[in-house]
């Protein structure tokens, strides 16, 4: 496919309003209705027309003048639409392809007599070619490395987390049906929708960068969209060693147990790094292993060759053909994985999860959100029960002792931080309760004078159960990491772990 093929011309976004939507072949016709289905869109009953409803907004000066930019770099689009050839522009190189629109741009403006300087020109040109092959208004966002976060809270304001904190940005949409318009353009890459009838959806850009949606009538005010962007390098585990994240010694001992298949299930809140993590872990696993990963929307990086990616299904606009993470689950078993990874546990399908654990498929990894160990133990034992599974909770946490080795959990602390913040191990049960012991953890020790969090990692005194495990795999690791004390932070050697632990 060539890089205009995602261009929303009318008769593109009739088809992706309006799946049933007949097609024309009059042009006229068409622009019809397309005017009739968009009108359709921002018609929302439920809410109050700001014109009638509300007073008008008094606008600055600067405001004016930035809408009057995004109407014109509209104008200007639509106008590029009707009288360039894509055809012919997407077989042209990039640096060509800018040359032809700059050109086409200088004539309209000088046709329609805009007072425009060449550097503005230029960056009206960059903002259209943004426009027709990517998102619009968030490319510039979307190519800052910096920038984690990208959240877009209606067409009037975005957000965006950079460091760990928020901060408001300059980008505005020029309206609702020009954020609808991306919207659209995201979700039908990846086959899926999103409309009144099914207002949500989770998908991804081209970059694996996690996408979640909603528009009305859930969304009161306007569409919501977030962006969770991921690096163009994946994190290892010595990356986040530097970042502070982990000490080196608990990162040498988390590859040595994902190498040595130990279950691992990663915990922790949103936007605290498990994705991140199962990523950097995943490194440990031997590429002569078959790995199946399951998730909402795909998003994992995993470096190895042999991996079999799979990803849920939304129901149609009939309301059939959904798959469920379950129903995928059951699928994985039959494909001969050595590995079974979930992208997120979060239903009944933690109980095939368990199955697959403890028949045959060790050294698993899976997420999960939940604030502590303990509390990922209680939720799995809930999910396990909304599967409605005839199985006593004496059994279920049976299974769930069985198949889970260690619980890492990853936290985003108040100043925006990461960090493992425990590694847990189960270690069986006692009667009715899952036992379980703490190896490493962080603890905070205060503030500094920008309220950043100051704390320390310790190492608890207890050794592992896993232990044997793991050094009768090949792993040679330092006993001496598990005695009661401090752990120093940064990098200790100058050999990565891959070179250290093969």
């Amino acid at each position: 496919m060539g890089r205009f093929s995602s261009i929303v011309t009318p008769g593109r976004l009739a088809a992706q309003v309006k799946q049933v939507a007949p097609v024309h072949t009059d042009a006229v016709n068409v622009q019809s209705d397309v005017q009739s289905l968009i009108g359709q869109v921002e018609k929302k009953p439920d809410r109050p027309s700001p014109s009638t409803s509300a007073p008008k907004k008094i606008q600055s000066k600067e405001q004016r003048t930035r809408e009057d930019a995004l109407h014109t770099k509209r104008r200007l689009h639509n106008m590029l639409i009707d009288d360039l050839d894509l055809s012919i522009l997407d077989k042209l190189d990039e640096v060509e392809m800018r040359k032809q629109i700059e050109a086409r741009v200088k004539d309209i403006v000088k046709s329609e007599h805009m007072k425009l300087n060449a550097g503005e020109i230029q960056e009206l040109a960059a903002a259209i070619i943004d426009e027709m092959t990517g998102l619009g208004p968030l490319e510039p966002l979307l190519a800052d490395d910096s920038i984690s976060d990208i959240l877009v809270n209606t067409h009037e304001h975005v957000f965006i987390e950079r460091g760990g904190e928020l901060e408001p940005t300059d980008v505005r949409f020029a309206d609702e049906a020009h954020l609808l318009r991306i919207i659209n353009k995201i979700v039908s890459a990846v086959g899926r929708r999103v409309d009144e009838s099914y207002p949500m959806a989770d998908a991804r850009l081209a970059d694996g960068s996690r996408v979640n949606v909603a528009v009305a009538p859930i969304a009161v005010d306007g569409p919501l969209m977030s962006i969770r962007k991921f690096s163009k390098n994946p994190f290892t585990l010595d990356k986040l060693v530097e970042f502070g994240a982990a000490p080196e010694v608990v990162a040498e001992f988390l590859w040595a147990a994902c190498k040595a298949k130990v279950t691992i299930l990663i915990s922790g809140g949103t936007g605290s790094g498990k994705t991140t993590l199962l990523n950097a872990l995943s490194q440990a696993i031997s590429h002569k292993e078959r790995l199946i990963t399951i998730e909402d929307a795909a998003e994992l990086q995993l470096q190895q060759p042999h991996v079999a990616r799979m990803e849920t299904r939304p129901p149609n606009i009939e309301g059939n053909g959904e798959i469920k993470q379950r129903e995928l689950v059951k699928n994985a078993l039959r494909m001969r994985p050595d590995r079974v990874i979930l992208g997120e546990v979060r239903g009944e399908e933690a109980f095939d999860m368990l199955q697959a654990m403890n028949t045959g498929h060790e050294g698993s990894l899976a997420t999960l959100h939940a604030n502590t160990p303990r509390d990922a133990i209680t939720r799995l034992e809930q999910m396990v029960g909304m599967g409605d599974m005839k199985i006593s909770p004496e059994g279920v946490a049976g299974q769930i002792a069985s198949a889970i080795g260690l619980i890492v959990q990853a936290s985003r602390l108040s100043d925006g931080q990461r960090k493992i913040t425990s590694v847990t191990e189960v270690t069986g049960m006692e009667g009715p309760i899952i036992q379980m012991q703490e190896i490493f953890n962080y603890t905070k020790t205060g503030s500094g004078p920008n309220y950043e969090v100051i704390g320390e990692f310790q190492a608890t005194g207890i050794r592992p159960r896993c232990l044997h495990e793991i050094l009768t795999s090949g792993s040679n690791i330092d006993q001496s990491i598990f005695q009661p004390g401090v752990l120093e932070t940064g990098r200790i050697s100058e050999l990565s772990l891959h070179e250290r632990m093969p």
